[in-house]
């Protein structure tokens, strides 16, 4: 075969980054994930040869947290039976059906078929509600920290009002904080179990804010639209002890008229990388998203789709999964616990909220004004993150990353893709760390 002669691109599409008019001002200003940055900062270092413990990513390593062997013995099946084309834009009528009634056996909730969209993953969702239901302008109400509002709201040419939260409350949104922005407001966005901080919503909490949407609702007249809870609850199979997952509709029914579920197995079956999610909603937003993310193409791949389905009617192999990734989770959160609260003890300025759910730990490392050896005097939240990584080898991300603010301290610590021997190794390494600043 005869190869045409090379064309040499390198010195055209090597364009300046500010090059004015090549890029259209939403994306253009759009600012890439700072938790990603800081990952890939991290893989980086690890590549390298440098001993980290990673506690940046809100994913899963395979060697820590495998998926179910039943689910991989599906998927494998399915290509084996060459499920390999296009599936339907809704999903996988087996899929729909079996979301329907793995939500009524987990949940209590009742939905019909139509009210459920497949989506590659739980993200199209999150992005698919913003895009259905906000026009340039519209108001979105969420707390902060939490996971990618503040750039959902600026590619859709929303405004969003940030809720700063606070560790007493366990950095959710409390009714009380919510209640002054909600008339005018188009959707509210919650999530629990919280993404970046491992807490939850109680009954109470989420119940009054439910009625506040509710009533909201209620007063607004006819040609008035009315105002959505996004509910991103990826989460909910992962609670620990007495800790028991609640939702709007179980709370109060009416809300089935204003609520849009987010769900999928990436969380509760370590599946991150199968990208199989799904939204749950009335009909007429299942069918406009559905239109809209058709051209968008997040269709979760056929195999994936046809293998979750019948892992999603697998009652005994869920509930063994779940015990087991549940208790390899809480055993490496208590220990990253426990071992920031002995510090305390010791009078080191450090903090945790103590993990209720998901695969995350709220950690404080109040250490601004504080010099390490090496200097300079420790100052903002970044620079803490840097000694923290440079001197104890912890990688961990700022809340600053999830939409807070100030210099607080205040950081996610994920345990997906570490070992309690990781965790172990690390503390030693933290203390000498903190014992030597000044």
């Amino acid at each position: 075969m005869t190869h045409a002669a090379t064309t040499d691109t390198t010195s055209l599409v090597r364009t300046a980054a500010d090059a004015r008019g090549r890029i259209s001002t939403p994306v253009g200003t759009l600012e890439g994930s700072a938790i990603l940055k800081i990952a890939g900062e991290i893989r980086q270092r690890i590549a390298g040869g440098e001993k980290v413990c990673n506690l940046t990513v809100g994913d899963f390593d395979p060697k820590q947290f495998p998926i179910p062997e039943y689910l991989e013995s599906a998927i494998v099946e399915a290509l084996h039976h060459r499920e390999t084309n296009y599936p339907p834009s809704h999903g996988m009528p087996a899929l729909r059906e079996a979301i329907v009634d793995y939500t009524e056996r987990g949940l209590g909730l009742k939905y019909p078929v139509e009210c459920t969209l497949v989506t590659s993953g739980s993200r199209p969702g999150v992005y698919g509600t913003y895009a259905t239901l906000l026009d340039p302008g519209d108001v979105v109400v969420y707390g902060a920290p939490s996971w990618n509002n503040n750039y959902y709201c600026h590619m859709v040419g929303a405004k969003g009002v940030p809720l700063a939260c606070k560790a007493e409350d366990a950095f959710m949104p409390s009714p009380e904080a919510i209640a002054p922005h909600l008339r005018g407001a188009r959707m509210l966005a919650l999530n629990s179990p919280l993404n970046p901080c491992g807490t939850c919503f109680t009954a109470e909490s989420l119940g009054a804010i439910c009625d506040l949407v509710l009533a909201e609702n209620a007063r607004r007249g006819p040609g008035e639209r009315p105002l959505y809870v996004l509910y991103d609850q990826v989460y909910w199979q992962l609670t620990f002890g007495d800790i028991s997952h609640v939702d709007p509709v179980t709370l109060r029914p009416e809300m089935a008229r204003y609520t849009v579920y987010i769900d999928g197995i990436s969380k509760a079956f370590a599946s991150t990388g199968v990208r199989v999610g799904w939204v749950m909603a009335p009909t007429d937003i299942i069918d406009k998203m559905n239109n809209f993310l058709q051209h968008v193409g997040t269709w979760a791949p056929r195999a994936e789709q046809v293998a979750t389905a019948k892992l999603l009617m697998a009652e005994d192999a869920i509930a063994a999964y779940r015990k087991e990734l549940i208790a390899g989770a809480q055993a490496r959160l208590s220990a990253l616990y426990d071992g920031i609260q002995a510090l305390r003890a010791q009078g080191h300025p450090v903090d945790a909220v103590a993990p209720q759910g998901a695969i995350y730990l709220s950690g404080q490392f109040a250490l601004m004004g504080k010099t390490p050896p090496d200097g300079p005097t420790l100052t903002t939240n970044e620079a803490v993150r840097q000694w923290l990584l440079r001197t104890t080898g912890l990688a961990v991300v700022p809340f600053n990353a999830f939409g807070a603010s100030g210099e607080t301290g205040w950081c996610r610590l994920s345990i997906g893709a570490v070992s309690l021997a990781d965790i172990a190794g690390a503390m030693p390494r933290l203390k000498a760390g903190l014992e030597a600043l000044r």
